[in-house]
């Protein structure tokens, strides 16, 4: 049972032993493409009505079987606009809400990397659902329309996702597909399977990787763990597992993966980088 004394004695020796504050967990957005999976890292206190915004399509499930429906190679890809219904086998424009007010501001500049809101020519507060990635350092759009509000950053692991989009070849399908990035040439009818979809937008629970880590840590090393786990849970502001047969705790806090054998010894083993261990367990197929 999780809620032993060997899980008492965890929080209480990770509440000695690691008592550094935990940084706050900035909101992430995980958006599942056809080209892979982009994690955006909002500015939830920097531009919080335009997060709030965003996050109000996302949660609505608006952004949902969506696509990248504009590329400029070396400024912008662009979505939030439309989607694909298969129900009628066409495109239709994102139900939008009420535009929200014009956030930018000189400390979030239009940088590689970075997420904005697109609005109307001459109209600063008119953003709605549409969003853009800035392929490149764009400094004309912090000086026109009002400034293009940032909100978020592509996290680095991800755009070579977002550079992926912006190699793709684009086609002209008419006003306002103009510049209409595809996967495939069509043969004759443009369909779903030719656009870069956006198949699912969600915020992204960061514990989704630590599980995956620790299935991978459980299957290649069952002396350290062995098989009988509880389920994942937290404790003293760590994400954890508890395996009663070696007494064992695998955990994950502020980036970094540990190990706690309470019975043999009270320290807590760093076993290194989060982000490397999602790379491994990404290679080996977790």
């Amino acid at each position: 049972m999780f809620l032993s004394r060997f899980q008492s004695l965890y929080a209480l020796t990770l509440a000695l032993l690691l008592a550094t504050p935990l940084a706050s967990q900035a909101t992430t957005v995980r958006l599942e493409t056809s080209l892979g999976p982009v994690d955006i890292e909002l500015y939830d206190t920097e531009a919080p009505k335009t997060v709030e915004n965003f996050l109000g399509y996302v949660k609505r499930g608006d952004y949902n079987s969506s696509f990248m429906h504009r590329s400029v190679p070396g400024f912008v890809v662009q979505g939030g606009g439309f989607a694909w219904r298969n129900s009628t086998n066409a495109v239709d424009a994102i139900p939008t809400q009420p535009a929200v007010v014009n956030e930018f501001s000189t400390a979030r500049l239009n940088k590689r990397g970075t997420v904005a809101m697109a609005k109307l020519d001459g109209q600063p507060n008119s953003a709605t659902s549409q969003w853009f990635v800035n392929l490149a350092d764009n400094p004309s759009l912090d000086s026109q329309n009002g400034g293009f509000t940032v909100f978020g950053k592509v996290k680095d692991t991800s755009m070579a996702v977002i550079d992926a989009m912006a190699k793709l070849q684009r086609v002209n399908a008419g006003s306002p597909f103009n510049e209409l990035p595809i996967t495939s040439m069509p043969s004759g009818y443009l369909g779903r399977s030719n656009l870069v979809m956006v198949n699912r937008a969600a915020v992204y629970d960061a514990n989704y990787d630590a599980d995956r880590v620790f299935d991978y840590l459980e299957a290649t090393y069952p002396q350290y763990l062995g098989t009988v786990k509880s389920t994942s849970a937290s404790a003293a502001g760590y994400y954890l597992r508890y395996y009663p047969g070696k007494e064992a705790y695998i955990g994950t806090a502020n980036g970094t993966l540990y190990y706690l054998v309470p019975s043999i010894s009270p320290n807590v083993e760093s076993l290194g980088s989060m982000a490397d261990w999602i790379k491994a367990v990404a290679a080996a197929g977790y």
